[in-house]
């Protein structure tokens, strides 16, 4: 059972900033790593739980400083796709158990870091192209299984949607349209599968300020923070929470 007690607030409260902050501010890249974070303390599923009431909030808040700045055309490919991705999440989460799902939070978690470093060093060329519709709808499906089974949907819509040369509004408008959309579709089968329960639902209500304090906080960085100070702090709290995730998930 949830313990809604002082250790869950000292780590949940941070962590529901820091989801608002990216996903009003940074195109969602990183605020999986709450997920990560409160998965160390909580069973998995129940860190899952917590974090999806938590983003639908924060998608709310930040809907209204860029309605109609996305790219709908694009946003309705990752829809799209996303939908069967969420559907395979959920027949995932119903086969597995919690510590296969701690090594894939955690597994992802890391391989985000990996793959940011090794486009920083060049190691991996950037897509410089217009990707056709199809990859799109791939990386729709990509989107959402990832995001159903760690809220780590951001990296895969950030590949297409960087290759469509947005700019940074249009980018950000286009992920917080597109993840409001899968986020409601996950609300279901989360529901199904019977991982919300009265405690959760208590941990939604008292965490709603600080998620609408995180997405008021990511918009205003969106213009004036730095995304290298930003990220540099969401990679290093993924690779240490990811790791210690693997860790527990194989001993």
């Amino acid at each position: 059972m949830l313990e809604l007690n002082l250790l869950f607030f000292a780590v949940a409260i941070p962590a529901t900033v820091f989801a608002g902050v990216s996903k009003g501010g940074f195109g969602s890249g990183a605020a999986f790593a709450s997920s990560a974070i409160l998965a160390i303390f909580l069973e998995p599923g129940q860190a899952l739980a917590v974090m999806l009431p938590v983003l639908m909030m924060i998608d709310a808040a930040t809907l209204k400083p860029y309605w109609r700045k996305w790219s709908w055309p694009d946003a309705r490919l990752l829809i799209l796709g996303g939908l069967p991705g969420v559907a395979a999440g959920a027949w995932l989460f119903r086969a597995t158990d919690a510590d296969l799902l701690r090594l894939l939070i955690g597994g992802i978690s890391v391989a985000f870091v990996a793959w940011h470093l090794a486009q920083s060093r060049g190691w991996i060329k950037r897509v410089t192209h217009q990707l056709p519709a199809w990859a799109g709808l791939l990386a729709g499906v990509v989107t959402g299984f990832t995001s159903f089974v760690s809220h780590a949907g951001g990296p895969p819509a950030a590949v297409y949607l960087l290759s469509q040369g947005l700019d940074k509004s249009r980018f950000q408008a286009t992920t917080v349209i597109t993840f409001w959309a899968i986020n409601i579709a996950k609300f279901i089968p989360y529901a199904f599968l019977g991982m919300f329960t009265l405690q959760t639902a208590w941990a939604n209500v008292l965490l709603a300020p600080f998620a609408v304090l995180g997405a008021w906080l990511g918009v205003r960085a969106h213009r004036l923070m730095s995304e290298r100070v930003f990220f540099a702090i969401a990679h290093s709290l993924l690779t240490l929470t990811g790791l210690k995730l693997i860790w527990d998930a194989l001993t």
